[in-house]
């Protein structure tokens, strides 16, 4: 009970922390879908690892009904978690999720196996997944890591990197030194890089060098 608790309480401060139209930690009690979700997750979650499966199915449904959150009682959800508005999110039974993860709406944590066995993402620590964007199958998204908004993720991507497209690329990635603090999760998704606009870029570049040089050459004089 008292680390039931202790995991609702940080998720209602991570809400607190990460939304910036919050203007209470009662207006997230009363007005979350997200908290909604993952509060009853956690419920049925304890009861699924109980041994029981009918009972929890029935919560995780009813959650689903109130609050549009799909999550499976079977996935693993640690604390920290919070989830944006978060209409037409869907956790897949076998998914992990480590601490502090944030996901957008209509994100999906999916299965490409008829199989029983680990066939949902894990998301490492502090991972956060951008608005429609699609992980499927049991790859594992490393720590501080950011999914751009409707990417689709079916590789593993390693941790402190950006990923974007269909499929997903890695576009940018952090080289940490030995001692080098960690990073806050950045959730400015504007800033996200544009490699098809770079190498566009680089193109005209090109191009503009290259016109250069053949008019010098061709130059009365020279």
């Amino acid at each position: 009970m008292k680390n039931f608790i202790y995991a609702i309480q940080t998720d209602l401060d991570a809400a607190f922390a990460r939304d910036p139209a919050v203007n209470s930690k009662i207006e997230i009690i009363l007005c979350y879908p997200g908290f909604h979700a993952i509060f009853i997750h956690r419920i049925s979650h304890f009861i699924f690892k109980k041994g029981l499966k009918l009972i929890p199915r029935f919560l995780s449904h009813i959650g689903r009904l109130l609050t549009g959150i799909e999550i499976h009682p079977g996935a693993q959800i640690d604390i920290g978690f919070f989830i944006d508005h978060g209409m037409g999110v869907v956790i897949g039974e076998t998914s992990v999720i480590g601490k502090n993860c944030t996901i957008y709406h209509g994100v999906t944590l999916g299965g490409v196996s008829l199989k029983k066995e680990k066939r949902h993402p894990t998301l490492e620590d502090n991972v956060l997944v951008g608005v429609g964007a699609r992980i499927l199958g049991p790859h594992i998204i490393g720590k501080n890591s950011r999914i751009g908004a409707g990417s689709v993720v079916i590789s593993d991507v390693p941790p402190d990197c950006t990923v974007i497209g269909v499929p997903a690329r890695i576009v940018s990635g952090l080289r940490k030194e030995p001692n080098q603090k960690q990073q806050e999760t950045s959730f400015e998704h504007d800033e996200l890089p544009d490699p098809i606009q770079n190498s566009i870029q680089n193109l005209e570049k090109r191009i503009q060098d290259l016109e250069k040089r053949t008019k010098d050459e061709e130059a009365p004089g020279l």
